[in-house]
C-alpha cells in the first residue's frame, strides 16, 4: 500500500522536507522494517474522553504505565475494531508517527530527538517517511516529551540467575506470599493432575500396550470425549465412526499421539483460562490446536533421517503457551498489566512486556513447574527456549520447531507476536525446506473449518 492520501495531505501541510523510501518488494514484514531502521513508530491510545498518539522508536518497548504517569491519565490501546475503521477510512495500513496528527495530543519518547534524522511509520506497509531531525522537533513543537520507552535490547540480554531463582524474586517483589523454602510452596499450584501422572509413568514403562493408554484415559470422562472427538474429526478423515478410545488409538491416531494428546489436555485442564487478556490475540486453545498441527506437520516434512521424535513435538506445540495460564494463576493483577503493555506493543514478543513488568517470561514459569512435575526433558527445553533460535543441546530441534511454527502462524495471522523472517539458518538446523514448511502450514489452513471446531471442544463452556 502507498502512503495515503491523507498522510502526503498531512505532511504538505506542515511545509516539510520530507522523502520516502524507495517501494518494499518481497515479503520484509513491516514490523521489522521499521525496527531494522530503528523508525518511529506509533501507538494510538484512548480513555473514556480522548484519543491520544504514543511515538517511540520501534526498536523499543512502549511503557504504557510510563505513559499514564506522564499524562495524568488511564489510557490503553485502541481497540483493533476502531483501529480498523480508521484504516479503512483513511487508506493506511498502520499508524503514522506523526506529531499532532489528526490534532491528537501526542507524547513522544524523547530519545527520538537525539538523532540527525529520522525515519518515521508512514501508514503504510510499504514505504517509510524520512526527515531531518529539525523538521521532525517542528511537527512535536506542541507534544508531550517523556522518558516512555525500554529499548529492546536491554530485554532480550541473557539473565545469569536460574530461572528458579528470577520467579523466587519476582514472586517476592509482586505478591504478599511469604517464600517458602520450597518454590512449588510458595506459588501454591495444584499437584499434577492424576491422570497425568499416570500417562507419564505409562510414556517410561515398556511393555505398556494400547489397553494399558485407554484404561488411563476412559477414567477422565470428559478427557475421553476429546480424544474421541479429535479423532473424529474431518482433519483426520478415519474411515467409520469412532466408537471408543482404543479405536481412536488402532484405527486413527496411534499410539504416541493418543499418549501425548491425553497428557497435554490433561495438563491444559489443570488452570482455568483467565478472564483477562490481551485483544485480538488468539484464544489458548486455538492457538494450542493450530499449534500441535503445525508441530506435526513440519515434523513430517524433515527428512526421515533426521525428524526430532514425533510425540515430543506434538506435545511440545500442545502446551507451547501453558505458561499463559500460569501466570494469570499466580500474578493475577500483574497479568492485567502484562495484557495491557502487549496491546501497546504489537510489534514485540510478549516476553518482553513480561520481563519489563515482572522480571520474568511465561517461558520460564512453564519451564520451571514442568520440570517440578517430571515432565519429558524434551518438553521443558522446548518451552524454555522456544523463543532462541540460536539454542543449541540435546533437544533444541524442538525448541527450533516451536520458534518456526509460531513465526509461520504469526505471518497469517494467527497465534501471538509479530510477523517477523524466520532466519535461514534456523531451517538449516533443521534440515527443513523453508518451501516445504511454507506449504504444510498452508495446508493446515485449509484445514482451518476442523481445526476450529476441534478447538471449541477443548475450550469450557462459557
Amino acid at each position: 500500500m502507498s502512503i495515503s492520501a491523507s498522510v502526503v495531505q498531512f505532511l504538505d501541510k506542515q511545509a516539510l522536507n520530507y522523502l520516502l523510501t524507495d517501494p518494499l518488494s518481497g515479503p520484509n514484514w513491516h514490523d521489522q522494517r521499521l525496527m531494522n531502521h530503528s523508525a518511529a513508530r506509533a501507538t494510538l491510545l484512548e480513555n473514556d474522553e480522548e484519543k491520544l498518539l504514543a511515538i517511540y522508536p520501534a526498536d523499543a518497548l512502549l511503557d504504557l504505565e510510563a505513559v499514564n504517569r506522564l499524562l495524568g491519565l488511564d489510557t490503553r490501546a485502541m481497540s483493533p475494531a476502531t483501529l480498523r475503521g480508521l484504516f479503512e477510512k483513511h487508506k493506511l495500513s498502520s499508524v503514522p508517527a506523526l506529531p499532532g496528527l489528526a490534532g491528537m495530543t501526542t507524547v513522544i519518547e524523547q530519545s527520538l530527538f537525539d538523532r540527525s534524522h529520522l525515519y518515521l511509520d508512514a501508514g503504510s506497509r510499504d514505504q517509510l517517511l524520512e526527515l531531518p531531525a529539525d523538521a521532525f522537533a517542528s511537527m512535536a513543537k506542541e507534544a508531550i516529551v517523556g522518558d516512555i520507552a525500554v529499548p529492546l535490547i536491554n530485554l532480550e540480554m541473557p539473565q545469569d540467575e536460574s530461572d528458579e531463582s528470577i520467579i523466587l524474586k519476582s514472586v517476592s517483589q509482586f505478591t504478599e506470599q511469604r517464600i517458602k523454602d520450597r518454590l512449588e510452596e510458595t506459588l501454591e499450584l495444584p499437584p499434577l493432575p492424576e491422570t497425568a501422572q499416570r500417562i507419564i509413568k505409562l510414556r517410561v514403562d515398556p511393555n505398556a500396550d494400547i489397553s494399558d493408554l485407554a484404561n488411563i484415559v476412559e477414567t477422565d470422562p470428559s478427557l475421553a470425549a476429546q480424544v474421541v472427538s479429535w479423532a473424529a474429526s474431518p482433519y483426520y478423515s478415519a474411515p467409520g465412526k469412532i466408537k471408543s478410545i482404543h479405536d481412536a488409538i488402532v484405527r486413527v491416531l496411534g499410539f504416541d499421539m493418543v499418549l501425548n494428546l491425553a497428557l497435554g489436555l490433561a495438563l491444559g485442564k489443570t488452570l482455568s483460562l483467565p478472564k483477562d487478556g490481551p485483544f485480538g490475540v488468539t484464544p489458548y486453545w486455538r492457538q494450542s490446536v493450530y499449534m500441535a498441527a503445525a508441530m506435526e506437520g513440519l515434523v513430517t516434512a524433515i527428512p526421515r533421517e533426521s525428524r526430532p521424535g514425533f510425540g515430543m513435538a506434538y506435545l511440545s506445540g500442545l502446551l507451547f503457551n501453558f505458561g499463559y495460564l500460569v501466570m494469570a494463576e499466580v500474578f493475577p493483577p500483574h497479568f492485567t498489566k502484562i495484557c495491557r503493555s502487549q496491546e501497546a506493543n504489537p510489534h514485540a514478543d510478549y516476553t518482553l512486556s513480561e520481563r519489563h513488568l515482572l522480571g520474568m517470561t511465561r517461558d520460564q514459569i512453564a519451564s520451571w513447574l514442568m520440570q517440578v512435575w517430571n515432565m519429558p526433558e524434551e518438553v521443558v527445553f522446548a518451552l524454555r527456549q522456544q523463543h532462541n533460535p540460536l539454542c543449541q543441546g540435546e533437544h533444541a530441534a524442538y525448541a527450533k520447531l516451536l520458534f518456526v511454527a509460531r513465526r509461520l502462524l504469526a505471518q497469517r495471522g494467527l497465534g501471538c507476536g509479530p510477523k517477523r523472517d524466520i532466519p535461514a539458518q534456523v531451517y538449516e538446523d533443521l534440515q527443513l525446506d523453508p518451501a516445504k514448511a511454507e506449504a504444510t502450514i498452508n495446508n493446515i489452513l485449509e484445514s482451518s473449518a476442523e481445526l476450529e471446531n476441534i478447538a471449541s471442544q477443548m475450550a469450557p463452556a462459557a
